[in-house]
């Protein structure tokens, strides 16, 4: 089973996630609400996947995944935002990101991009 780690400042989002990931067969071993939990807790937690939200609190997803990418680049990092700007995505692949969702996304989207982070490496 896929270990998955949220990160957004929006509880509604990590609710959806956590609801996709239930019905999906994902287990969902955290939920961080900014940048600074989201590297801690991938750290701790040492998940299959971490899904970062670009905006967050602190410190963003960006750099987030950065520090995640540099402390352990197994980790697969998915980036996601409401802002599908060519320079965010560039600068989300940059970080260690593998793909880039652009919200609002549908369940099978998050799924595939989440399946796929660990099918594809």
């Amino acid at each position: 089973m896929i270990r998955l780690l949220v990160a957004d400042d929006a509880p509604f989002i990590r609710e959806i996630v956590r609801h996709v990931a239930e019905t999906n067969a994902i287990e969902l071993v955290g939920e961080a609400m900014d940048g600074n939990e989201a590297v801690k807790m991938a750290i701790e937690l040492k998940p299959d996947v971490v899904l970062l939200d670009i905006i967050m609190p602190n410190k963003s997803g960006i750099e987030a995944a950065k520090e995640i990418y540099a402390h352990n680049p197994a980790i697969r990092l998915i980036a996601f935002s409401t802002a599908d700007q060519e320079t965010l995505v560039m600068r989300a692949l940059e970080a260690g990101c593998c793909s880039y969702l652009v919200k609002p996304f549908k369940a099978e989207e998050l799924v595939k991009a989440i399946r796929g982070s660990i099918e594809n490496g």
